[in-house]
Parts: C-alpha cells; sequence; structure tokens
C-alpha cells in the first residue's frame, strides 16, 4: 500500500472567493478531500448536484447551512452529512457564523483541478464560462433551488 500524506505547512490553498478558502488534501481515483474555511457571509458553494460521487461534510467549527433536496440543514460544530450522486445541494456558513468543513468526495476523481479552476476565476485568469463548461469534466452540476434562493434573499434582508 501506498500511503497518502499531505501536511498542513505544505498543503496547498485556494481562494475561491470572498471569505473562502480551500485547502486541498487528497486527490485520488477513491477519495478526494479538502478543508473550506468561511467567513461570515462567504458565498460558499452554489446549488449543483454530482453523478457519480457522494459528497460529504463535517462540520469542524462554526455553523454550516446545507440544502440537501429541499430542505436546509444548519450543521454545528460536530455534526456529518452525506449526500448521495444525484442530489441537488448547495452550502454556506450559516447566518453570522464562520465555518470550517472537512469536505470529501467519493469516489475521487482529479477534482482538485476544478478548485484550482475556481481560483483563476477569482484572480481574473479564467471566466465563469469555463467553470460551466468544465461541468462534465469535474462531475459537477449546477442547478437551481427556490429554498436556496429564498434563503439568500433572507440573508440579504437581514
Amino acid at each position: 500500500m501506498t500511503e497518502n500524506l499531505t501536511r498542513a505547512a505544505t498543503a496547498e490553498s485556494i481562494s475561491d472567493g470572498p471569505g473562502s478558502v480551500i485547502t486541498l488534501l487528497t486527490d485520488t481515483a477513491e477519495l478526494t478531500c479538502n478543508t473550506a474555511s468561511f467567513e461570515a457571509g462567504a458565498a460558499g458553494a452554489p446549488v449543483h448536484f454530482h453523478t457519480k460521487a457522494t459528497e460529504f461534510f463535517h462540520v469542524t467549527d462554526g455553523r454550516l447551512d446545507v440544502l440537501v433536496g429541499d430542505e436546509i440543514h444548519t450543521l454545528v460544530k460536530g455534526d456529518f452529512i452525506a449526500v448521495p450522486p444525484g442530489v441537488k445541494h448547495a452550502f454556506a456558513p450559516a447566518s453570522d457564523s464562520t465555518a470550517e468543513v472537512f469536505v470529501g468526495f467519493t469516489p475521487g476523481m482529479g477534482r482538485f483541478d476544478y478548485y484550482r479552476l475556481l481560483g483563476r476565476v477569482r484572480a481574473g485568469e479564467a471566466t465563469v464560462q469555463d467553470i460551466i463548461d468544465s461541468q462534465p469534466v469535474y462531475d459537477n452540476h449546477y442547478a437551481e433551488s427556490d429554498t436556496w434562493a429564498g434563503r439568500l434573499k433572507r440573508s440579504a434582508e437581514a
């Protein structure tokens, strides 16, 4: 067996939006894992689904809102949720909260380049169209949700 070790001091980190940092941990055919750190008010991930992978979240600090289907769950430190393939979901720090989250996908699939693309869009080196075009490559398919849109509207009004 070959180990897969990532040291915190040398892990690659990417800012994919204001107040959001993704730290890349492992990206193999079996498993993709990263951490996500969100400041209060960060946008998080928009509504999307995966056709092949289960995505899971373990909150290590703060509070995280997670859309699963048409229901929003607020997870707190220590909570875990897994979203099976085909189920639309989104996530962001809960209102007026930060969040630290361990995120994983099984099976994995070389998803780190997707995160790098997000970082390049943030830096002005790529476009949103590049992200849209990458949906089948990274099994990250964007969707819409009235439930999530309502959450965003309520947050903006608060």
